[in-house]
């Protein structure tokens, strides 16, 4: 078996997600009393989540980066950067280390096409649903129609990610809030909707709504259990 080498601390609420369903992956698929081989590096999100808000995106990458190389060293054999947000720097960290990485766009993207959806609707903080490092990856090299909400409803996805999901709150009025988006969506021809972002998960999933959903931590996840063993 692989040694995994998880880039958490994006929110280390999601993080929490990806070392329990990794785990249980390995666990159902090895059986007995298996786990993952893992090493993990958990970042401090405070100051990055400050250079998003400035725009300073190098500085994100040398600090991730940094981390990364500590992982490689730490002996693990590929690298999951456990946030969607994050893969904006993913070329930056690539150049850095030796590793493969696994890219969470394309392991979602991978799940989509498997399962024969070609128009998805794409939730995520606003970088992701607004910036082209994500839904052109999805749309370039997928073939994949990709749907965003509308501005006010980016503003409220956003919002209750950085205010609420990555504090680890969780309300039900905005559970409401992102069910009906996720219906506008559908109601504008999206046959699925991504999660992509590693905490809305938390909040939202399949038993709530009849519209498919891809949560990206759980796709994820699911691709560096089958890459480790």
């Amino acid at each position: 078996m692989k040694t995994i080498g998880l880039l958490g601390g994006m929110s280390w609420e999601s993080t929490v997600s990806y070392y329990r369903a990794i785990n249980e992956g390995v666990k159902n698929a090895l059986g007995g009393l298996h786990s993952a081989r893992i090493v993990l590096y958990s970042v401090d999100f405070d100051p990055i989540e400050k250079l998003q808000r400035k725009g300073d995106w190098e500085g994100t990458a040398e600090i991730l980066s940094e981390a990364a190389l500590s992982v490689q060293s730490a002996g693990a054999d590929f690298l999951v950067i456990c946030t969607n947000t994050m893969h904006k720097v993913a070329p930056q960290i690539e150049d850095t280390i030796d590793i493969p990485l696994l890219h969470i766009a394309d392991a979602t993207a991978e799940s989509l096409v498997h399962n024969g959806i070609k128009k998805v609707g794409l939730l995520g903080t606003a970088f992701t649903m607004e910036q082209d490092f994500y839904k052109g990856r999805l749309i370039q090299k997928y073939g994949l129609t990709v749907l965003v909400p509308n501005k006010e409803d980016r503003k409220a996805v956003h919002k209750i990610i950085f205010q609420e999901l990555c504090l680890g709150k969780i309300r039900i009025d905005s559970k409401a809030t992102y069910l009906h988006i996720i219906d506008s969506l559908a109601d504008q021809g999206a046959e699925a909707v991504i999660l992509g972002c590693t905490e809305i998960g938390m909040l939202v999933n399949q038993s709530d709504t009849t519209v498919k959903l891809f949560d990206t931590t759980a796709v994820h996840a699911e691709k560096a259990v089958a890459y480790a063993i």
